[in-house]
C-alpha cells in the first residue's frame, strides 16, 4: 500500500517502520485500523513531506499501480438503473421497467471480477457479442454498518474510486444479472482510492467514460437518484456492511447497449473511466487467450489535483 503525494509513491510501512508506527502494506488491514488511521498517517505524511526517508519514496511514473482493493473479501454491491436517464435508455433497450424505481435496485459482482489499472477486460466470444461499458463512482466503507441510519451513514465512508460495471448484455438471464456482470474482468477498480476527508462533496462530481478516445458518458453524480447514505441504510437494514466492502453507486446515460445504433466493446478497444477528484481507470479489452488475465501493463492513473490517496 502506497499514498500518492505529488509525483510519489510513498512505501506507508516502511514510512511508518522509520517513523516507529506500525502500518500495514494491505489496503484492508489499513480500513481495520478505524477511522483515526488517516488522520495519523496523514500527519506522518506531512511531517517528512520534502524529506523522504531512504527508500520510502518512488517516482509514480515508474510505478505500476494495482487495484486498491486487489480481493475484496465478500461481492460487491451493484446499483442498477440510479440515473434517470439511464432508466429510460434501459427500458428501450434492455428488459428494465421505464418507470424510476422506488427502492435500490441492488445486485452483486463476485470479488474474481476485480482487475486494475492496465489490466485486460475479457471478451470471450463464445460467451457475449454484447460487452457493454458502465462508469461509477465507487463508495469504500470504513466501518461496520448494521442498520443504519441515513443520517450517520457517511460517517462510515473510508474513501471513494472508480469501478467500470462491465456488462455482457445478452448473458441476462430471467431478469438476474449477476451472470451478465460477475464474470471474471468485469470490474476494473481504481487507479487510487481518495480518502473520504479529501472529498468536499461526493455528491457533485463529474465522471465520464471514453472507448478509444471517443466520449460516450458524461454526467455528474448530483444525478444520483439513491445518494449514498440512502444506498448504504438501505443495504444495512438486512445484510451488514463491513470495512472494505464495495458499493458501485449506478451509471449514467450513454452505455452501449442505450446508443443507436447499439455499440459494443471488442478486442483491440481501450476503455477510459474517469472521475473528478479520483482520476481515470483505463483498460483494453483483449479476446480470451490473448494476454494473462493479469497482464504486465504499466499505465497509471492521473490524480486530479487530489495529494493523499491511500
Amino acid at each position: 500500500m502506497g499514498a500518492i503525494v505529488d509525483d510519489l509513491v510513498i512505501d506507508l510501512q516502511r514510512l511508518g517502520h522509520c517513523a516507529g508506527q506500525a502500518i500495514p502494506g494491505d489496503m484492508l488491514d489499513f480500513i481495520d485500523l478505524g477511522p483515526n488511521a488517516v488522520s495519523v498517517t496523514a500527519a506522518l505524511l506531512d511531517r517528512y513531506r520534502g524529506q523522504w526517508p531512504l527508500d520510502t519514496a518512488l517516482p509514480l511514473a515508474n510505478v505500476k499501480l494495482l487495484a486498491p482493493i486487489q480481493r475484496p473479501r465478500k461481492n460487491i454491491f451493484g446499483i442498477g438503473l440510479n440515473y434517470a436517464e439511464h432508466v429510460e435508455e434501459s427500458s428501450r433497450s434492455l428488459d428494465t421497467i421505464d418507470e424510476l424505481p422506488k427502492q435500490p435496485v441492488i445486485f452483486s459482482k463476485p470479488p474474481t471480477t476485480v482487475i486494475g489499472p492496465g489490466e485486460a477486460i475479457e471478451h470471450n466470444e463464445a460467451i457475449t457479442r454484447q460487452l457493454d461499458w458502465e462508469v461509477e463512482l465507487a463508495v469504500i466503507m470504513g466501518r461496520r454498518a448494521s442498520r443504519m441510519d441515513e443520517a450517520q451513514a457517511m460517517e462510515y465512508v473510508f474513501g471513494y474510486t472508480i469501478i467500470n460495471d462491465i456488462s455482457a448484455r445478452d448473458n441476462r438471464r430471467a431478469g438476474q444479472w449477476i451472470y451478465s456482470k460477475g464474470q471474471d474482468t468485469y470490474a476494473p477498480l481504481g487507479p487510487v482510492i481518495v480518502t473520504a476527508d479529501e472529498v468536499v462533496e461526493p455528491h457533485n462530481l463529474n465522471l465520464g467514460l471514453k472507448v478509444n478516445g471517443v466520449e460516450k458518458q458524461n454526467s455528474n453524480t448530483c444525478h444520483l437518484l439513491f445518494r449514498i447514505p440512502a444506498l448504504i441504510a438501505d443495504i444495512s437494514a438486512a445484510i451488514t456492511l463491513e470495512p472494505g466492502d464495495i458499493i458501485a453507486t449506478g451509471t449514467p446515460s450513454g452505455v452501449g447497449a442505450g446508443r443507436t445504433p447499439q455499440e459494443w466493446l471488442w478486442p483491440g478497444d481501450v476503455v477510459e473511466a474517469w472521475v473528478e477528484g479520483i482520476g481515470t481507470l483505463r483498460n483494453p479489452v483483449v479476446a480470451v487467450g490473448d494476454e494473462p488475465r493479469k497482464g504486465p501493463g504499466s499505465i497509471t492513473g492521473d490524480n486530479n489535483g487530489s495529494d493523499r490517496h491511500a
